[in-house]
């Protein structure tokens, strides 16, 4: 690098000025005396040297530092070259003298030791040195790299072709020189001859392909591929969770365990939770055989819920024996007295994709009425909520690959007969997936949640919370049975003399009597009632009371001759069964007649040979259909159903009938204490 303009100029500076080379011989205030090589004086004043276009400083710039990385990988003879001629260079630039002289000098040191090196030699690489470094003393012969000339067009084919991969089935670079060629025809207008003479040979376009190809698996993953064509050309913005609640991310996804049915049908379930940024806490998990809304809204009521202890957990898992300030949320909510230790988290704001369980209104409407912000992802954006999609490789890792049933993420990953390995029902592995948030994931230390002021230690998603609860407080939110009935999908029916209808079902009690052919006051409604169901459990309905306030429970008028309750999966079912056997308009009756003899069925079991294959009576939809119905009917997080003149009861424990069989308990675990944690300390480095 050259100066043009130079902050001060002493006598021996060696200056270009109107076409030559000069030596400053003297500077005085007024004028300043040059002197070419022959000897010539000239006197020039300093405004008219320094106007000059051409003036400049020779000798005064600094060389820049050599680039290791390029040194390391050049052959150790020609470094040493360099490094030979930088010592012969740097004695001309820092000598005394004029840089005439100096370079007169050493040149005849050289040739009387041998080298012969020309005037001009000598100066080209006094030159590059002064611009270049070290770098530009290395023999050219043998830091250029040898590419062949490829025609510009054929590159532009090949960013083209490659861009047109990302949505293309899997293909070969056979497949992509084809394009290619197709390409160059249709943008430059040329025949075959001409496109033959302007590809390059096919190990160097293999060469160019594999450089334009590199981290776009063109030739790998398909769904790789179209992930990593979308996050923008642009550096990723950051968000930060302040405190518990702030910022939540929920989804879905299969989960990779396969479960036993209640037909003894092996089949996967969906795994859907939600995860808190701030703490990394997962307040609530759920396992279904399809995720629907009415199971989205209700995850949102289990997140705000304290989680309860359940028989055989060792009693280390309560929250009085944990990080989490047990005395402090226990004043605030009762129920903490017997939970296990899963915080208790009020969402703010949840981000979450377009699925159709998201943007369902029920799940809009449990939102809205619960004060959490809805706040989608830009579509084709799996990166804005990339901490759930973490997640669920974390629990494959963790946890999934350890349970019986374990199939893999993938047919690439699934160990033969991998379904047979089932053993747990779906209500059981919901068990134990509770059990192992409470006692692995809420205790492990997360990577996520290093502290600044001491990053050697993360922390575990119990103490980040409790460390953030002593800055930015807990409110909790209560939830009774209104609550999730609240959440429940909604439709809006008139109350006729036989009751409300819905899908052809009837629901009738006595405390609609005063309202049959009335209008509910809801003028935006015309007058229809607000009715929810639980698609679940087609048992009952409750409708609001837009007169006198609170809830009308309305049992189906065909409970009697259908006790077992079964959602709408089951009822369309028993509908489908009636039209294929061509009764056209199937009755209320003769539809539940069909479902009860359905689940009925799925009870007793298939009428088949111990040894026989899995094929009964009805057919494997019939099964997967009863089965899910039934798992669904058990679902623990919905109120159960008023039993008919029957006093609530308490439930007993899982196996347990309420009989002493003799036999000896069985000791649970022994309580280990949770290491030493000061909640309050942590809050103090925040503050």
């Amino acid at each position: 690098m050259t100066v043009s303009r130079p902050p001060e100029l002493r006598a021996d500076d060696e200056v270009r000025f109107a076409g030559g080379t000069y030596t400053v011989v003297a500077v005085t205030g007024q004028r300043i005396v040059l002197q070419d090589v022959t000897g010539a004086g000239l006197e020039v004043g300093h405004a008219e040297l320094f106007a000059d276009p051409g003036f400049e400083l020779v000798g005064t710039a600094r060389a820049p530092l050599p680039e290791q990385g390029l040194l390391e990988g050049l052959p150790a003879r020609a470094v040493e070259q360099a490094r030979w001629w930088e010592e012969h260079v740097l004695a001309v630039l820092d000598g005394p003298g004029s840089l005439r002289q100096r370079e007169l000098e050493k040149i005849a040191e050289l040739n009387a030791l041998g080298h012969q090196v020309a005037l001009s030699t000598f100066q080209r690489l006094r030159r590059t040195y002064e611009t270049q470094g070290l770098s530009g003393l290395i023999d050219q012969r043998v830091s250029r790299k040898r590419e062949s000339r490829v025609d510009q067009r054929v590159m532009e084919a090949i960013a083209a072709a490659v861009a047109g991969e990302t949505n293309q089935s899997t293909g070969t670079t056979g497949r992509l020189r084809r394009r290619v060629e197709q390409i160059i025809a249709d943008r430059f207008d040329l025949d075959p001859a001409q496109i033959a003479e302007v590809m390059p040979p096919r190990t160097t376009f293999y060469r160019l392909v594999e450089r334009a190809t590199k981290g776009k698996h063109t030739f790998g993953s398909a769904r790789t591929r179209r992930s990593t064509a979308k996050p923008p050309d642009r550096p990723f913005g950051t968000m930060t969770a302040l405190r518990p609640g702030e910022w939540m991310q929920i989804d879905s996804t299969p989960f990779n365990v396969s479960v036993v049915l209640d037909t003894g049908l092996a089949d996967r379930v969906e795994l859907t939770w939600i995860i808190d940024l701030a703490t990394r806490t997962i307040p609530a998990a759920v396992l279904r055989p399809t995720t629907k809304a009415a199971d989205a809204a209700v995850l949102l009521a289990r997140c705000l819920t304290p989680e309860p202890m359940r028989p055989g957990w060792p009693d280390a898992l309560r929250m009085a024996r944990s990080v989490l300030p047990h005395r402090r949320l226990t004043a605030i909510d009762e129920r903490l007295e017997h939970a296990a230790a899963r915080p208790v988290i009020v969402p703010e704001t949840i981000v979450l994709d377009h699925g159709k369980v998201f943007t369902s209104q029920a799940f809009r409407n449990a939102c809205r009425a619960m004060g959490i912000n809805h706040q989608p992802t830009h579509k084709g954006s799996p990166w804005e909520k990339g901490n759930v999609e973490k997640s669920f490789d974390s629990v494959d890792t963790l946890f999934a690959q350890y349970v019986a049933g374990y199939v893999g993420k993938n047919v690439e990953q699934r160990g033969e007969n991998a379904e047979a390995g089932a053993v747990w029902s779906m209500l059981e592995l919901q068990e134990l997936l509770d059990e192992w948030i409470v006692a692995h994931w809420q205790n492990r230390p997360h990577e996520g949640l290093r502290d600044p002021i001491t990053p050697d230690r993360p922390l575990t998603p119990n103490e980040k919370y409790a460390a953030l609860i002593e800055t930015a407080g807990y409110v909790p939110v209560p939830l009774a049975e209104a609550d999730y009935i609240e959440l429940l999908p909604v439709a809006w029916k008139a109350i006729n003399t036989y009751g409300i209808k819905i899908n052809h079902r009837k629901y009738d009690c006595k405390a609609l009597t005063r309202y049959r052919r009335q209008h509910s006051g809801v003028t935006g409604k015309k007058g229809l009632w607000e009715v929810h169901y639980d698609p679940y459990d087609v048992s009952r309905i409750w409708v609001r009371d837009h007169h006198a306030g609170g809830w009308i429970t309305a049992p189906w008028t065909m409970l009697k001759s259908a006790p077992a309750p079964f959602g709408e999966q089951a009822w369309e079912h028993g509908r489908r069964i009636l039209a294929e056997r061509g009764n056209r308009a199937p009755t209320e009756a003769e539809i539940a007649k069909a479902v009860s003899d359905l689940l009925d069925r799925a009870e007793r079991g298939p009428d088949r040979p111990a040894a026989a294959p899995r094929r009964g009576r009805g057919s494997t939809r019939d099964e997967r259909v009863a089965a899910r119905t039934r798992a669904t009917a058990a679902s623990p997080l919905l109120p159960a159903a008023p039993a008919s003149g029957e006093p609530d009861r308490a439930p007993e424990p899982a196996g347990h009938d309420g009989q002493d069989d003799g036999q000896p308990q069985e000791r649970l675990a022994k309580v280990i204490p949770l290491g030493a944690f000061n909640a309050h300390e942590e809050a103090r480095k925040r503050r």
